[in-house]
């Protein structure tokens, strides 16, 4: 499974991201302050950190000088927005910038964006009887392997990795058709009615009323 230290000392935040990366198959381990976490560096292997600048202790700069040897990647989550900050951010090494607010959805896509650059984007999802290896893209339902269309495949990943997460339908089509929502749902629709139908979904893959769609997870 793929490890990920979260060093945010915000905890609201720390939480918040960790509960939604683990529900997307992630191993997710917290640190709330600069000390705690070149302590976890110095004695764990991560996949990826996710790094905060302004931290108690160790800035999050330091730290990145500390992690950029053992080849780990890291993404900088910080509420230092301007574009001198994420210049010097992304030169210092870190492999990418998320400014603060942002919408987990936008924080999930960098993470598999970092992940499959470094190589370490493999992971297995599981809900119910449901499995996704991403690896090798294989679906099976019981153990059966299940047929999905490419745009099938990018829509059940995108809900299961946004769990009991209401999704509107144009961060839905923009996600997986990467383009533009110009409004037609029945796209969105047709797709999601196929995937209920193929994988036994009608209840856990609800219908949110003028606003799109929530998987229901087990948690």
């Amino acid at each position: 499974m793929t490890k990920i230290l979260i060093v945010e000392d915000e905890k609201p935040i720390a939480n918040l991201i960790d509960w939604n990366l683990s529900a997307s198959g992630y191993s997710c381990t917290r640190a709330y302050d600069g000390l705690t976490a070149a302590d976890l560096i110095a004695e764990h292997s991560y996949d990826l950190v996710l790094l905060d600048i302004m931290l108690p202790g160790i800035d999050g700069y330091e730290l990145l000088g500390q992690i950029k040897p053992t080849g780990t990647p890291v993404i900088f989550i910080t509420a230092k927005g301007s574009v001198q900050d994420r210049v010097q951010g992304l030169r210092a090494g870190a492999d990418d910038y998320l400014v603060k607010p942002f919408e987990i959805v936008e924080l999930i896509a960098r993470v598999e964006s970092v992940l499959r650059r470094a190589g370490k984007a493999s992971t297995v999802y599981t809900l119910g009887d449901v499995t996704v290896d991403t690896e090798s893209m294989l679906v099976t339902k019981a153990g059966v392997p299940v047929t999905l269309t490419r745009k099938e495949y990018d829509l059940l990943l995108l809900f299961l990795q946004n769990q009991n997460v209401a999704l509107f339908r144009e961060t839905i089509y923009e996600r997986v058709w990467e383009s533009d929502y110009m409004g037609d749902t029945r796209t969105v629709d047709l797709h999601v009615q196929r995937l209920r139908k193929k994988l036994d979904w009608q209840h856990r893959l609800c219908a949110i009323h003028k606003v799109g769609y929530r998987l229901e997870g087990d948690g």
